[in-house]
């Protein structure tokens, strides 16, 4: 595990409190109007940066239109956000249009800050970038073909490679999706794809049987990388998004040892189930601290705000191990 050398934000369990992730008190912690012009702002990304932390957020405006803005704070609880959007700098202007962006990770790998999102480039795909200073942000090549979402990179490169995982998808609000794993050698070129794991079957873990997708960076731990992931159900009232963990080997990491048959946490709260997309919690961000085995992870509410939960590791491993399907 890589240490947060920053203050983290910290809740202990409440007293009474049986689940493995618990709620903040202060959720949602950013809401939908921190910005004069923003409509939402949930399933963002961030890391400690200096002596604070960085982020880059979903901010929807009131046009409806998907932005990415940055944000700085000094407890990764209040957050500044700027209010002009996010610009790339790009050398390929065909690459470089902007079209839209939403649902960013940014993850620290040997000193730079890489900045994956749900890129438009003829319909959705993983848009790469990077930054050492959370002002000017660097794009690369896409990864991927359309269609495809949640692009989430390893924080270490594997068999010398970047490696990220992604759910290829379609055009719309996808009805499927199972999670690949693929690697590069220079951010250009991405190759061997390898499949991770499928959503599961209704009748055996019904939260993630329609379709799944990575949420944080994984976490590197002695048992192999700790992945927390969405998982999708279709009730008869539309979509419901909940989430979970699983174990990934640790030098393969496309072959997965563990995974959680239970949620660690679904739409519960009133802020996570009435909003602009009732019943979500979307997983994007996670700070952890090595030496106490904290982990505070950021969820997007209800596709309108944004809130955290905490737990230990080492439990969610113990957890995901218990209730494992495989």
């Amino acid at each position: 595990m890589s240490m947060n050398t920053n203050q983290m934000p910290w809740e202990d369990r409440p007293a009474g409190c049986k689940d493995v992730v618990w709620r903040c008190s202060k959720n949602p912690i950013i809401p939908r109007d921190l910005l004069p012009t923003s409509n939402s702002i949930f399933n963002s990304a961030v890391v400690s940066f200096k002596e604070g932390f960085a982020g880059v957020f979903r901010c929807d405006d009131r046009n409806r239109r998907m932005a990415l803005h940055v944000g700085f704070s000094d407890d990764a609880i209040n957050w500044k956000i700027n209010e002009e959007p996010l610009r790339f700098q790009c050398d390929n202007l065909e690459i470089g249009e902007w079209v839209y962006g939403y649902d960013p990770r940014v993850c620290l790998i040997e000193g730079r800050y890489y900045v994956t999102w749900c890129n438009g480039y003829h319909g959705p795909t993983i848009g790469v970038a990077w930054t050492d200073d959370f002002v000017t942000f660097h794009q690369e090549e896409n990864a991927f073909l359309p269609y495809n979402r949640n692009g989430v990179m390893f924080p270490v490169k594997i068999n010398g490679n970047f490696a990220m995982v992604s759910r290829p998808s379609d055009t719309g609000h996808t009805p499927f999706g199972d999670i690949f794993y693929s690697e590069s050698p220079d951010l250009v070129y991405w190759g061997k794809h390898r499949h991770v794991m499928a959503p599961a079957p209704f009748e055996q873990s019904a939260w993630q049987c329609m379709k799944i997708g990575a949420g944080p960076t994984p976490i590197e731990t002695e048992e192999g990388w700790l992945m927390i992931y969405h998982g999708v159900l279709h009730s008869c009232n539309g979509y419901v998004y909940s989430f979970g963990s699983a174990i990934l080997d640790r030098d393969e990491p496309w072959k997965v040892k563990y995974r959680s048959g239970q949620y660690l946490l679904s739409p519960q709260k009133a802020y996570e189930c009435m909003g602009d997309v009732p019943n979500v919690c979307f997983p994007c961000a996670a700070l952890h601290d090595s030496e106490t085995g904290q982990i505070a992870i950021y969820y997007g509410c209800a596709d309108t705000v944004t809130g955290l939960a905490f737990g230990y590791i080492p439990e969610i491993i113990e957890f995901t191990k218990r209730t494992s399907i495989i």
